[in-house]
């Protein structure tokens, strides 16, 4: 009974003494040795390592950190240090603390796997509906004139960005998404859901400040266009606040997409309409007016079509 109580204090004294797996200073190698456990440990690693690659095999490419406790049947601080190990060595990363994204060799140099690849488990992982939105779901619909800087995630609160080696993850928040209209499409590891070409159009221009301001708003449009259906426009619309859609009609026009424009004069016929400023940052004070779309034109817009 007491050489079993005494191995049990050894072994939890070595599990804080450890700093990090793999890396035991002199110290610690006496004390693993002592305690009889330095073998134990080193099988444990083997676990670790063992673990991720099972979890690749089996086509998937992110776990949690109580995933792997489970697993692996070890008490959560020594797990937590092989996974420490494992991040130092590359082989995963923590874009958010507790889920763990495995790193394989063709995107070491990277540091992660495209955002793509990992954010709609993370957004399961956090219980939190999401889809891509703005100037990401632009480029997925054809609009891809100019690459977006960081990969822009639709949620209903808002939510700090994160990065992932050398990418970046922006959440943009909007309280209705739920009832926005997405499209799924199959990546490496997944279903990814993206906001609908009618839907990013009407986003685009309700968040103009994270998608390179007006001339690039009204580039992406005229891109959309093609993968645009007037229906759907109407529907996205009829969701939107009202200044959203003047500022959109205005835009559609000044790209030549007279048609889809006309599909909202009907939208805004049933709201109150008052005058907006075209760029919101603006002043408007002594500009002219568009009197179809009830828009004060306070910034020349020159998209690069």
């Amino acid at each position: 009974m007491g050489k079993s109580v005494l191995a049990e204090s050894n072994e939890k004294r070595y599990i804080v003494h450890v700093r990090t797996l793999g890396q035991v200073g002199a110290p610690d190698r006496k004390c693993a040795r002592s305690c009889g456990l330095l073998r134990s440990w080193t099988t444990t690693m083997d676990f670790a390592a063992e673990y991720i690659e099972d979890l690749q095999m089996n086509g998937r490419v992110v776990f949690s950190t109580d995933d792997a406790v489970q697993v692996l049947g070890k008490p959560a601080l020594v797990v937590r240090a092989q996974l420490r190990r494992l991040k130092e060595r590359g082989r995963i990363v923590d874009p958010y603390r507790g889920f763990h994204v495995i790193v394989p060799p063709q995107y070491r140099r990277l540091g992660c796997l495209p955002p793509d690849h990992f954010i709609p488990q993370l957004m399961e992982h956090l219980g939190e509906p999401y889809y891509v939105a703005l100037l990401s779901a632009a480029a997925y619909h054809g609009a891809a004139h100019q690459a977006p800087m960081v990969f822009q995630v639709m949620v209903p609160r808002s939510r700090r960005g994160l990065e992932c080696g050398a990418g970046r993850v922006d959440f943009v928040a909007r309280k209705d998404m739920g009832s926005t209209s997405v499209v799924e499409r199959n990546t490496p590891t997944g279903i990814l859901r993206i906001a609908s070409p009618a839907a990013t159009a009407v986003e685009v221009m309700g968040y103009p400040e994270r998608c390179g301001y007006l001339d690039n708003v009204a580039t992406v449009l005229a891109e959309l266009a093609e993968s645009m259906d007037g229906d759907a426009l109407e529907v996205e619309a009829r969701r939107a606040p009202v200044a959203w859609i003047q500022r959109l009609g205005y835009l559609l026009v000044s790209v030549g997409q007279d048609k889809l424009a006309a599909r909202l004069d009907g939208v805004l016929a049933e709201s109150k309409v008052f005058t907006v400023p075209l760029a919101p940052w603006e002043s408007m004070d002594g500009t002219a007016r568009d009197m179809r779309w009830r828009v004060a034109i306070n910034t020349k817009v020159e998209p690069d079509v």
